[in-house]
């Protein structure tokens, strides 16, 4: 029988490796910043074109390298970082496994120039499909400049499954900010389709971060920093007010590497113990420092995935560093709930949190003990005297109290009494007719009514309308949303909405991220009424809004809300229609807290009953409305 196995050739199998390591465009940015950077480039730039799909070139004044140095950087596995295997336990350079160029080279049409500071003359080196095409000798600056063209031209395949350049330009824009972000000391430039995006000169870590994102941040970043011999942390987290639905603002780095890490992430989360609601999600800027040899970072090719030595521990200074940082900026005042004046100035420079407290005036890191083998994923601290342990436990009953109003629902204003209904309004409350009724499907199940009664709000989350078979209790919420789901789903499918004009135009100001996703999203807000444009870098003029919407929310906080919900949606079934149509409706749907007037209840019921689906809101995960029979009530009154 005929042998059957063989070698691929080389060209095949520097493609099949470059699916690990180049996934997208975004890909490549990542592995040439971090290329340039470890050159030792002081001013880095960044062209793009089509979403990186024409065009990404990156420019560096670095090191430079000499002519068989060019030549040989395309060789798999050829690297000048390591020389043996004990160098993987001490990298501190980004790259280091020698794939990334050559991956490059095999899916893309690949130019090289380069020049050393002692030498007259440059290289230019070009490659197409790891086939060399020329090397000759240039005239170019000191640095590096690395031209990658038509990327995956010859794995259509994989090209085919490139989104759209916005979306694409998206996740560039996202790795670009990830580097800068870990490199402040350093100028970086991003020019996308002939345009200058961002200029960041270099500075200091705050003020990167404050050039990156919103203004408005100054205000509500916390510094944290905590040096000890094992371990050092520094960066910002956010303070409660600056909490988002859905995860944004949130950056790890280790030794300057960005990583991604759901067990560092718990521990920031839950750092704020019961600072925010249950789905809120904190903002974070934090860098770790840790001797090499404590991690592995060759774990994954995008070496975005680390392991430590001692997970606990680091979970355990973190956490503690970040809670210390809130203290020293009093976002966890101590409350003594039995004293004679609740609200006196708490004694700033104390965290009690469930029974533990932390003086910011002492060193973190001798408040903290070695976790190993103590089975306790948080840090022991000083014990207190046992009057002490009573007083901050019956504080903590208060607190849990209170947070249990407060926490029933993050959009919630605060509430004034019950809705009180005594005989008299009992007696007026009869049974409705939702005008649209007759338009409900005849096999959908809808409440049945006989009178035309008022309905009423109940703690302004409910509306509540007797039956002739019992009682209809609908969520004023899910039941808008629904309706708001619908109506702009079918908006967005004709492309004809009505737009409101605003008198005066509001300006907003959005995160990298959040821009790039807002490009993308202009023109299905543009078929449902939104009048949006670019006012330079990351800021927009919202002139019009929808004229359903007009003069019902702040525009700006409406645009703001829409970007979280549509980050957050992650249904890979809905397409781009659906998605914004519910992202839309979350945002600017009523709010439980909010007070609705007779003709508003009566408007939101007719025009819930008549929607295509009125039993629950978009996802399904929520009823919009739920009905008590009479049999029904009667048992709940017997033993």
């Amino acid at each position: 029988m005929q042998d059957v196995i063989q070698l691929l050739p080389d060209a095949i199998a520097n493609q099949i490796a470059a699916g690990e390591v180049i996934q997208r465009p975004a890909s490549v940015v990542k592995e040439l910043l971090e290329n340039a950077v470890d050159a030792g480039g002081q001013n880095l730039q960044l062209i793009l074109k089509d979403g990186g799909k024409t065009l990404i070139q990156v420019i560096d004044d670095g090191c430079g390298m000499s002519p068989t140095d060019a030549r040989m950087s395309l060789e798999r596995h050829a690297t000048s970082k390591l020389q043996s295997a004990e160098d993987l336990f001490g990298l501190r350079t980004k790259g280091f496994r020698g794939e990334a160029l050559a991956s490059i080279a095999a899916v893309a049409q690949l130019e090289v120039k380069t020049r050393r500071q002692n030498d007259e003359l440059g290289t230019q080196l070009v490659v197409e499909g790891s086939e060399v095409i020329s090397q000759e000798p240039c005239q170019c600056p000191v640095g590096t400049s690395m031209s990658v063209k038509r990327l995956f031209f010859n794995v259509p395949a994989r090209r085919q499954f490139l989104k759209s350049d916005a979306a694409e330009y998206k996740h560039l824009r996202e790795e670009f900010v990830r580097i800068a972000l870990a490199h402040p000391e350093l100028s970086f430039t991003l020019f996308n389709n002939d345009k200058q995006e961002l200029q960041l000169p270099a500075t200091k870590l705050r003020r990167r971060v404050l050039s990156l994102f919103p203004k408005k941040l100054e205000s509500l970043l916390v510094p944290i920093e905590e040096d000890t011999d094992i371990l050092g942390i520094k960066g910002f987290v956010g303070k409660p007010g600056a909490a988002k639905k859905s995860r944004g603002e949130q950056y790890f780095f280790v030794n300057d590497r960005f990583i991604k890490s759901n067990y560092l992430h718990h521990a920031v989360r839950s750092a704020y113990d019961e600072l925010l609601p249950e789905k809120a999600h904190p903002i974070y800027f934090i860098f770790l420092e840790i001797d090499p040899a404590r991690i592995d970072i060759n774990v994954h090719p995008t070496k975005q995935e680390i392991k430590f030595e001692d997970e606990r521990l680091i979970y355990n200074y973190l956490k503690a560093t970040i809670r210390h940082g809130l203290a020293r900026a009093s976002v966890t005042p101590t409350l003594d709930f039995e004293s004679d004046n609740v609200f006196k100035p708490a004694k700033v420079g104390y965290l009690r949190s469930v029974g533990n407290d932390l003086d910011p005036s002492q060193p973190l890191a001798s408040k903290i003990n070695d976790s190993s083998g103590s089975g306790s994923s948080a840090p022991r601290l000083q014990p207190s005297t046992p009057s002490e342990s009573r007083r901050q436990s019956n504080n903590q009953r208060h607190w849990e109290r209170m947070y249990e109003v407060l926490g029933q629902d993050a959009e919630s204003e605060p509430q004034e009494s019950v809705f009180d209904l005594g005989e008299a309004a009992a007696d007026e409350v009869g049974e409705i007719i939702p005008s649209r009724l007759s338009e409900v499907e005849p096999d959908a199940p809808t409440p049945t009514t006989r009178e035309d009664k008022p309905p009423y709000q109940l703690h302004r989350r409910y509306i509540v309308s007797p039956l002739k078979s019992g009682l209809l209790l609908i969520d004023q919420r899910a039941a808008h949303q629904r309706i708001l789901y619908e109506e702009f789903l079918q908006q967005l499918r004709s492309e004809q909405n009505p737009s409101q004009q605003n008198l005066f135009p509001q300006t907003i100001e959005l995160s990298v991220a959040d821009a790039g996703l807002l490009e993308e999203l202009l023109p299905e807000l543009s078929s449902l009424g939104f009048e949006i444009e670019a006012f330079g870098g990351q800021s927009y003029i919202v002139r019009g809004v929808p004229a359903d919407l007009a003069g019902k929310a702040n525009e700006v906080e409406l645009v703001r809300q829409m970007l979280d919900a549509y980050r957050s949606e992650l249904d890979p079934q809905l397409d781009t229609h659906e998605r914004m149509a519910r992202s839309l409706a979350r945002s600017a749907a009523v709010k439980h807290g909010q007070i609705l007037d007779r003709s508003e209840m009566d408007d939101l019921i007719a025009r819930l009953f008549a929607c295509e689906q009125h039993q629950f809101a978009p996802g399904g995960l929520r009823r919009c409305f739920i009905t008590f029979e009479l049999d029904e009530l009667e048992d709940r009154f017997r033993k």
